[in-house]
């Protein structure tokens, strides 16, 4: 059934958005862009989106479907029943799409439970966003993670572990590169992996032509991981002028994960809720995203949006407010927007989706206003109007 948006501005994931466009959707694609006086007589079904933005749904590169935000993670997943967790992992990411994300890159659950919700959304069997799935995050023995990750020592046990998870069905892979927040007896600011070792099971995956997506806080893991090949940076809290360098001569992208802290900086009392050695970390590294986010930008780095979504009180289905942030650390509203758009999908190597354009996944978002002018138009669910997934209305 063909249905036509027309009436409201478009924004096509790369360039600011323009008035007088219609995009007519015809079996879950984006059949035709055009000057609107060409659907003049055009009597199927019509979405108007007069004073507002058609837009493509928002890609967010960095969640945990099988974390659902309570401040003490590792109980719940240890408490929860595998058949239990798979449908809460599923209802996560339903509520995710309903907030205006149509695709996600899981950067880590539990035993491949969320390669079960992964192949029902994008068979189509379960209406849930594209998911792309890392499987098992690798680690060091003793490293962030390393109660549910694969841990590896030496290069030869990396490249074993990246060929597991491929073999398992991993779309891409993750490999720690240093501490981090929610892991005791570990440093966010400590490097992990050695470079032989990191570079290895980068190398291993890229062999097999699997994107690689790297935990990376502290200086020097930043710098072992994108002398390594990563593809991105996820966080990159302790940045220095040297990781930019790296980062922008290579093409590697960040994922700043801004939305991971939002909840505590702007409700300082949750952090009671949090246990002591966690508490004595996030005073480490508050604000250290977003002053790393601005000096990467300033420098002209590849940014795509993510936001670490499912832990502690980092909830699913508020994933857009990544965007806003991105705009509060000094980012352009219509480069938050690309963020999230293009360079997303692009990153995920998803090529039909991200962007409007013929031939497309029609997953859309119609919000009020001119989000290249207002980010909260797009950053806020309370002011999207519809999100379309494969051309269905998304209830």
């Amino acid at each position: 059934m063909s249905v036509l948006f027309i009436g409201g501005k478009v924004f096509d994931g790369f360039v600011a958005p323009v008035d007088g466009l219609g995009v007519l959707v015809d079996g879950g694609r984006i059949e035709r862009v055009r000057p609107a006086a060409e659907f003049e007589g055009f009597d199927g079904d019509t979405v108007d989106t007069s004073g507002g933005t058609l837009m493509p749904g928002l890609i967010d590169c960095h969640v945990h479907l099988c974390l659902g935000g309570e401040a003490d993670p590792r109980a719940m997943r240890e408490g929860m029943p595998a058949a239990e967790l798979a449908l809460a992992a599923l209802d996560r990411a339903q509520r995710t799409l309903a907030g205006g994300i149509t695709a996600v890159r899981d950067c880590g659950g539990k035993d491949y439970i969320e390669f079960a919700v992964r192949d029902a959304c994008n068979s189509g069997r379960q209406q849930g966003p594209t998911i792309r799935a890392a499987g098992r995050m690798i680690c060091m023995t003793g490293g962030h993670g390393n109660q549910i990750g694969r841990v590896a020592d030496g290069a030869e046990d990396v490249i074993r572990a990246v060929r597991e998870q491929i073999h398992a069905g991993s779309d891409f892979l993750k490999l720690m590169a240093t501490g981090g927040v929610m892991t005791p007896g570990v440093n966010p600011e400590d490097a992990h992996f050695s470079f032989e070792e990191i570079s290895a099971g980068i190398h291993e995956a890229h062999r097999f032509s699997k994107r690689t997506a790297s935990h990376a806080q502290g200086t020097e893991g930043i710098l072992n991981a994108t002398r390594g090949g990563v593809d991105s940076i996820e966080h990159g809290m302790f940045m220095t002028e040297e990781c930019v360098e790296e980062m922008v001569g290579r093409g590697t992208y960040l994922v700043p994960t801004l939305a991971a802290g939002h909840p505590i900086t702007s409700n300082p009392d949750l952090i009671s809720a949090l246990a002591p050695f966690i508490q004595e970390k996030i005073e480490r590294i508050k604000g250290k995203s977003a002053a790393s986010l601005k000096m990467f930008y300033d420098a002209g780095g590849k940014v795509a949006m993510g936001t670490d979504t499912g832990i502690p009180f980092c909830i699913h289905g508020t994933n857009a407010v990544e965007l806003e942030l991105m705009v509060n650390a000094g980012m352009t509203p219509i480069d938050s927007l690309v963020a999230g758009t293009s360079n997303a999908a692009d990153l995920l190597a998803i090529d039909d989706e991200g962007s409007i354009k013929e031939g497309n996944s029609a997953d859309l978002l119609v919000v009020d206003g001119d989000p290249s002018v207002d980010i909260k138009m797009a950053a806020r669910p309370e002011n999207h109007r519809l999100v379309v997934k494969r051309g269905v209305a998304v209830s």
